[in-house]
């Protein structure tokens, strides 16, 4: 067994995983999970840059993960960077106080990249399922861009687009609640982004629909009518399109007051989960899925695994 740190730096949160990691099974044993909200993505879309206020709040968040891997004992840490940092012009300052905090550089990687690590952390644990049809299209609706990934027991093809949940809240603003109008917009928007995947990504192929990340876990726990967030329960659970259709029209149609008193919620999804669950409900219309399994690993994981085989 390796004992590894992972953490995904990504447009709204920051996650860390130090977990116990043997290649050749494939077992992954978590030590510790965490995730902090930083939104390191505030106003990328529309400046170009990170935000002073938005590097703090995540080096913040990488000096208390720097003492959480300290105390374990990590042998191996890689830290990955996705969505905000790609597009940033001053990343730079990000990769600096990255390496002054944890001593590693950000492996700021590209989307295909994101997208290969999401399919290996959400499928592994999938392995001798017989009640699960192949191909997998596994989709990681992140804050800046959504990853579709479809393959079997490997990833065949692979597309980033750029319809995170908080780029998508940035862009449009939806109200609370929000306008036919606003709902118009950013329906248009993932569906300009999901005639760019399909160009890549045979996403009509799929059998089995399998999500993750943050806004996705979110409407699962919503579905499932938890009165607080079950990571157990929501993994692995299958959420039908009925019930995707029903949390999305309740989030949209709810005061941002309504949404942060929802148990399942975390604070800082409150205000960007209306477009996130909007994406998930696109996604299934478009390809005719009745069901998405939800995935609590995922791209964390995959960093995990990749870095106990020496993939880095």
């Amino acid at each position: 067994m390796t004992r590894v740190a992972a953490v995904d730096c990504g447009t709204n949160s920051i996650r860390l995983l130090v977990a116990d990691v043997d290649p050749e099974s494939g077992s992954l044993v978590d030590l510790d999970r965490r995730m902090i909200i930083v939104r390191l993505g505030q106003g990328v879309d529309r400046t170009g840059r990170l935000a002073p206020e938005a590097l703090e709040r995540t080096f913040a968040a990488c000096r208390e993960y720097a003492a959480v891997i300290k105390e374990l004992g990590a042998e191996t840490v890689r830290f990955v960077a996705t969505s905000a940092s790609r597009d940033a012009e001053n990343r730079d300052d990000f990769v600096r106080g990255v390496l002054d905090i944890l001593g590693v550089e950000p492996e700021v990687i590209s989307g295909d990249q994101e997208a290969e690590f999401s399919f290996t952390g959400a499928t592994r644990s999938l392995a001798g399922r017989t009640d699960l049809d192949k191909p997998y299209l596994v989709v990681d609706i992140g804050g800046g861009s959504t990853e579709f990934v479809l393959g079997e027991e490997h990833s065949r093809a692979a597309r980033s687009v750029d319809i995170g949940c908080v780029r998508m809240t940035e862009r449009h603003a939806p109200s609370s609640p929000a306008t036919p109008e606003q709902i118009a917009a950013i329906r248009a928007d993932i569906e300009a982004a999901l005639d760019l995947a399909a160009q890549t990504v045979p996403i009509d192929e799929a059998r089995t629909l399998v999500g993750l990340a943050g806004s996705v876990t979110t409407v699962a726990g919503i579905a499932l009518g938890l009165d607080t967030y079950d990571s157990a329960r929501i993994h692995h659970s299958r959420i039908s399109y009925e019930q995707v259709e029903e949390v999305t029209t309740m989030l949209l149609n709810s005061t941002h007051d309504e949404r942060a008193a929802i148990g399942v919620m975390h604070p800082g999804r409150v205000d960007v989960i209306q477009a996130g669950a909007l994406v998930l409900l696109t996604i299934m219309q478009r390809i005719g899925a009745r069901e998405v399994v939800v995935s609590e690993h995922d791209i964390l994981d995959g960093i995990a695994y990749k870095a106990a085989e020496g993939w880095f």
